[in-house]
């Protein structure tokens, strides 16, 4: 009975599993999986317990007779023997058991074995395709690996039988083997000396990706020592193997014995002290020279293999003194800095659009770009998802499973806006969704946080049970809803229900009244396990985003494929090459890489859960050969809608690996490179703090770069010295960026997508790098002032993220300052803009300002937080950010507008007047406004809002006399 129930409890997980893969519509996924994990198992089973068993039936049935025994083994015997039918059987059967588990665990080596491609690149050492490395070696080592174990297993199994029966006797100082014993022993021992000279010979290739205190690769003692070795090595064991099979035949141990001896000396000697004193009194005198060869190789199959070989690398000789108008041809990318910082911003987020406790937003936000108005709108963006914790003791089954089930709604405000008292100015908001995304299925039923599962669905014309979305207001009348995609297994009939009672060890689920035969089970709702479920060879990228796509709310992922068997290039942890301050690595990741493409975009609809995988690399081969496994479950990257190529990005994850590479690989030069002295690293997250040793994370920005002829939505990172070079100072060497823009609306790929440059700034210059200007920001007398006044009334100054953007001429730094009152329902508003170019700083209220004071009132700039805008808040539409010399438009609720610059000009000198008289007396009520919130002074604050309001209106009704 314990068998059947156990027995049932495992069927029960498989059929799920089945329905489940089934209604995605990738069962083949689960089905070839499983196939080659059962017949990997049974091969390993048999090639296991078979040799075993084999080899302790001959022990057993060719054992001496009569052999006179001792009394300690008569006594052995004795307690044995009622036990050695089921030893003999129960041995082989464990053991065959592990085999097959072991076996069975390496199925994708083995299919990638079956199927692999050719790289067309061919290592600079054997002249062998890559795809032997890739594909090939790492099963043939692992079959070498596995029957060695198999074969050393039987020797001793062999030897313990022999001794218990007597085939093998200690005689004094002798060892009397039988006839049949020594056989038996010497032929295994040859077979296994035979495996041990396979796996030497392969042993030859394996050092093209080992590492040493150098690179990754065979350098110059691997080549003319290390690999001559192994083979020499391999040589002598095929003689000593050849010497136990002669041995089964003469009967004399003393050759092969001798033999042995030889192998182990000569591994000591041609496998460790050779390569040691070649090392040590041949090239360390002279590496620079002897090892730039292999030096050279390591560089170029690196590149190659992180995809850098064709940076562009741009000279850059960056101004450090900020000239009158030197912003002039950069207004475009200026005025679309992003201020709004999504690691600060989502506690906004939740006090202005969470409306209920059974709401929440991540932690950090993601970023996005729209078209709006036929302009591209950087954004900062998060799903309204679902929080059943905030339920409280309302968190009943019914309600956590029934009622509760998604989260509702896209959030997205402009990156490079805020309201004047520092919200962000929401472009899609409130519920039901308002703005100008678009969304037609604003629910979300599967999200990061998503519930565990959910009962969905229900006979036509039945009462609505979920809930859709509250009402405005507190004791309003909810709205109800009835799911009706295609998410999730059936429910239908008694045995579905019980199967899935069981999965998730709930009684409710069978015996519920709300489930019935229209009911879906939703599960495994977070996007990267689906996509992980279906695609188990792609390595997925940690930030999953959500974009509105053709009306519906979509997850877009990464997926890589990836190696740690490319020749010759330099091995990384790719957990570790991720870890910045957004993104912690965990700690003993075992996740080694030194190939990787992005060759496949993954997309996972919000509402029905349906995964749809894209082949972004269809010639990538380690993507074909899992496509030749997995047939059909890729689509072509032409089926991608136009919508939703505007919305794909760079990775970020591919991105950080490759900025990491590039710290020491951006130098070509052998020589140069063995030095290490230009060696360069990722700053440290200078708003970090101090010695927490996080790196700053890339930020994906719409720039233009040198060599570009528009801005464009890009993906950059910063370089310093790395730490022990002989300039270690905190100064910028190089800045690295790639245009990240996968295609536009019509559909058309984007030809400079993953075009990676690099800026390599002069050794003399010393542009600051990111510590060197927080570190000037925080020290200077006359912003410490400012933000005293700002953490007046118990509120606390934050610094947002530190960009950095190659404008005028040279590069300049743009920091967010926030500030947050310590209430338990604050949250930070934007009330400080750093810039800095060079050595000079400015921290104004607005970013046009600042640009101002430091390029003389000319810098052609017009970024978009300036002035005050139009939003409403929570449900109100935002209002569009004023040109340079115009004032903007206001708000659908009649909020202000936002404020140009104070260049406005219509053209009649008395109306020009009264409108610049107009303008400054909107200034200060903007001053007196921030003055009051910073002081907690709500009666102030209302009154200078009313004052600003009524001198806006004034501008715009003059302006439209």
């Amino acid at each position: 009975m314990a068998a059947l129930v156990i027995g049932f409890f495992i069927f029960a997980g498989l059929y799920a599993d089945i329905l489940w893969y089934d209604q995605l519509g990738f069962l083949n996924v689960l089905t070839t999986e499983w196939i080659a994990r059962v017949v990997l198992f049974l091969i390993g089973f048999v090639g296991m317990a078979v040799p075993v068993w084999l080899s302790i039936q001959i022990a057993y049935r060719t054992r001496p007779v009569y052999a006179k025994l001792n009394s300690q083994l008569d006594r052995y015997q004795e307690v044995f023997e009622p036990l050695r039918r089921l030893a003999m059987y129960g041995i082989p059967a464990v053991l065959g058991i592990f085999g097959g588990v072991s076996a069975a665990s390496r199925w994708q080596t083995t299919l990638l074995w079956l199927n692999g491609t050719s790289f067309g690149t061919e290592d600079p050492q054997f002249g062998f395709d890559v795809g032997f490395y890739v594909f090939d070696l790492p099963f043939y080592r692992g079959l070498v690996g596995f029957a060695s174990a198999v074969v050393l297993l039987s020797i001793l199994l062999v030897a313990a039988t022999n001794y218990l029966y007597g085939a093998i006797r200690i005689s004094g100082r002798e060892v009397v083997i039988s006839k049949s014993a020594r056989i038996q022993l010497a032929i295994t021992a040859g077979i296994y000396l035979l495996l041990q000279a396979v796996s030497i010979w392969f042993d030859q290739y394996a050092t093209l990706t080992e590492s040493n205190d150098l690179m990754t690769g065979a350098s110059y003692a691997d080549v003319y020592a290390t690999i001559p070795g192994r083979g020499i090595l391999a040589g002598i064991a095929l003689v000593v193997a050849v010497l136990f099979f002669i041995t089964a035949i003469i009967g004399r141990w003393r050759l092969p014995l001798v033999g042995t001896a030889l192998l182990i000396i000569s591994s000591l000697i041609i496998g460790s002290l050779y390569p040691w004193v070649i090392q040590r009194f041949q090239v360390d005198p002279s590496a620079k020279s002897l090892e730039a060869p292999f030096i050279e190789r390591n560089i170029d199959l690196t590149r190659e293999a992180y995809g850098v070989a064709d940076v562009e690398e741009i000279p850059y000789e960056a101004q450090t003194d900020a000239e009158r108008g030197a912003l002039r041809e950069d207004a475009e990318t200026t005025a679309n800095i992003r201020l709004m910082d999504p690691a600060l911003i989502s506690d906004a987020f939740a006090q202005l659009e969470q409306f209920r406790q059974y709401y929440q937003f991540p932690d950090v936000l993601d970023v996005d770009r729209y078209q709006i108005d036929g302009t591209t709108q950087d954004a900062v963006v998060a799903v309204r998802d679902l929080r059943l914790a905030g339920l409280g003791d309302a968190q009943n089954w019914v309600n956590s499973h029934i009622v509760y089930t998604h989260g509702y709604g896209v959030v997205a405000a402009a990156g490079n806006q805020r309201s004047v008292d520092g919200q962000p100015v929401f472009i899609q908001s409130g519920i039901p969704t308002i703005g100008d995304l678009d969304v037609e299925e604003p629910r979300v039923y599967f999200g990061e946080n998503s519930p565990e599962y959910s009962i969905v669905g229900a006979p036509e014309g039945a009462n609505p049970v979920e809930l859709d979305y509250p009402a405005g207001g507190d004791n309003g009348t909810q709205t109800q809803t009835t799911f009706e995609g295609d998410g999730g297994p059936s429910l239908n009939g008694i045995f579905n229900k019980l199967i899935y009672a069981l999965k998730f060890q709930s009684e409710q689920i069978f015996l519920s009244d709300n489930v019935n035969d229209e009911s879906q089970i939703l599960y495994d709702r977070d996007p990267l396990t689906r996509i992980e479920k279906v695609a188990p060879y792609l390595t997925l990228d940690s930030d999953p985003y959500p974009s509105v796509v053709d009306g519906r709310i979509v997850w877009i992922v990464d997926g890589y494929t990836k190696t740690d068997a490319y020749p010759y290039s330099t091995k990384l942890s790719m957990s570790q090459a991720i870890s910045d301050s957004q993104q912690i690595a965990p700690t003993f990741a075992l996740d080694d890489v030194n190939y990787i493409r992005n060759s496949v975009k993954a997309t996972v609809d919000a509402y029905d859960g349906t995964v749809t995988l894209y082949a972004w690399d269809a010639d990538e081969p380690i993507l074909q050969a899992w496509q030749n496994i997995f047939p059909s479950t890729v689509v072509p990257m032409e089926e991608m809608s136009g919508d939703l190529m505007s919305h794909v990005r760079y990775p970020s994850d591919l991105f950080k690996l490759q900025r990491s590479i590039l710290g020491r690989y951006h130098v070509t030069d052998p020589g140069s490179f063995f030095s290490r002295d230009d060696a360069w690293t990722t700053p440290d997250e200078p708003t970090a703090p101090t010695g927490s040793d996080l790196l700053q994370p890339p930020y994906y920005l719409t720039m233009q770069m040198p060599g570009q002829d528009d801005p464009t939505y890009s993906l950059y990172s910063t370089f310093i010295p790395e730490s022990g070079d002989q300039d270690s100072r905190n100064v910028l060497k190089g800045y690295l960026a790639v245009d990240a823009d996968a295609g536009s609306e019509d559909g058309q790929p984007s030809e400079g997508y993953g075009t990676l440059r690099l800026l390599t700034l002069p050794s003399g210059d010393l542009v600051p790098g990111p510590g060197q200007v927080q570190n000037q920001f925080n020290g200077d007398p006359s912003i410490s002032a400012q933000l005293n006044i700002l953490r007046q009334g118990s509120s606390d100054v934050i610094n947002g993220n530190l960009l950095t953007v190659p404008v005028g001429g040279g590069l300049l730094y743009v920091q967010p300052v926030y500030v947050r009152s310590t209430g338990e329902t604050s949250y930070p508003l934007l009330q400080k803009v750093l810039v800095a170019f060079g050595d000079q700083i400015a921290f104004q209220d607005t970013l046009d300002e600042a640009l101002d004071v430091l390029f003389g009132g000319e810098s052609g700039a017009s970024a978009g937080d300036s002035g005050v805008d139009g939003s409403t808040g929570d449900t109100g539409d935002t209002g569009d950010t004023g040109d340079t010399g115009d004032t903007g438009d206001t708000g659908d609720t009649g909020d202000t507008g936002d404020t140009g610059d104070s260049g406005t000009s219509t053209g009649d000198p008395a109306t020009d007047a009264e409108l610049q008289a107009l303008l400054r007396q909107a200034q200060q009520a903007l001053e007196d406004k921030q003055q009051a919130l910073a002081e907690g002074d709500w009666a102030a604050y209302g009154l200078a809002d009313a004052e600003l309001a009524s001198t806006i209106a004034s501008m715009l009704a003059l302006l439209n006399e």
